[in-house]
């Protein structure tokens, strides 16, 4: 049983997809497919069912996996504090990010540490919450920047910033001069919302239920520029956290008067996690933002 096996096994079972485990495991897809095989002839037992284009895991499967899972955050772990022990202050930290604040407040803070300290490489990836929960789990992320709460005991967090929400009309909208408004004030409106899945959306509709107010979702979508293009041609009204209320030909972007309708945004990682040097030193980056 080889390690890289474990890894793309794992990666089928959260893509439930050959082609898409393959394409993020950077290997060809026959050559996963093959290494599959292998690991099911070595375990005797049928992995995975096949369904047309995609597959679901087996009932061998299902009790493999999370074996599978621990045995690769072992490994995950090991390397980490064999590299801590040899005293490098070098090494690479793989953040997880999800979309709603990449964007917005990475860039900054990535040069900041690049500067600080040369020799530590950070790598992204940005996916949504619960995406990130599972590869944090799989040991594939060191760390997470995500939006708190989290569930979950298994799990150390700090929380770095809290920022408030505005509702964003478009600029021949009634309301647009207004100084600050309540989201009941929008009933009238049809709602561009981020889709399910993106935690973001559930801090907005927390925000409207407190409001009593259940939107007239009209259009979805995964990016905050994709509704400010819709809000500005008039389609409808949304609701964006502060770091994404730049200007925007338009919109305008007005506070809500909520004292609760805000979001607090944390970094994230396992308890059990060994924390290199590297990953130390980014984390107290960025942590300095809440001081």
């Amino acid at each position: 049983m080889e390690i890289h096996q474990l890894r793309y096994f794992c990666a089928v079972a959260r893509d439930r997809n050959f082609t898409r485990a393959a394409a993020r495991e950077h290997v060809a897809q026959p050559s996963l497919s093959q290494q599959i095989l292998k690991l099911e002839d070595e375990l005797g037992a049928k992995l995975f069912q096949r369904l047309g284009r995609g597959v679901r895991l087996s009932t061998f499967g299902e009790t493999f996996l999370p074996r599978a899972k621990a045995i690769l955050r072992d490994m995950s772990e090991a390397k980490t504090e064999i590299r801590h022990m040899a005293g490098s202050d070098s090494g690479t930290v793989v953040l997880g990010v999800i979309p709603t604040i990449a964007p917005y407040f990475l860039p900054s803070h990535l040069v900041r540490i690049a500067r600080a300290h040369p020799f530590i490489e950070i790598r992204v990836v940005e996916e949504i919450t619960p995406v990130l929960l599972a590869q944090l789990q799989e040991g594939i992320l060191d760390m997470i920047l995500v939006a708190l709460p989290l569930p979950g005991h298994e799990l150390t967090f700090q929380e770095i910033l809290s920022e408030p929400l505005y509702a964003v009309v478009p600029a021949a909208h009634p309301l647009a001069r207004a100084k600050s408004i309540s989201l009941k004030q929008l009933k009238s409106d049809p709602f561009l919302l981020l889709k399910e899945g993106h935690c973001f959306r559930e801090s907005v509709v927390s925000a409207c239920d407190r409001s009593r107010l259940k939107p007239n979702v009209v259009f979805e979508s995964g990016q905050f520029q994709t509704i400010l293009g819709m809000v500005a041609a008039g389609i409808g009204v949304s609701v964006v956290p502060r770091m994404a209320a730049s200007p925007y030909k338009g919109c305008r972007f007005i506070p809500l008067a909520d004292d609760r309708a805000h979001r607090r945004i944390g970094l994230a990682w396992l308890r059990s996690h060994f924390q290199t040097r590297a990953e130390r030193f980014v984390a107290e980056q960025f942590l300095q933002v809440a001081m």
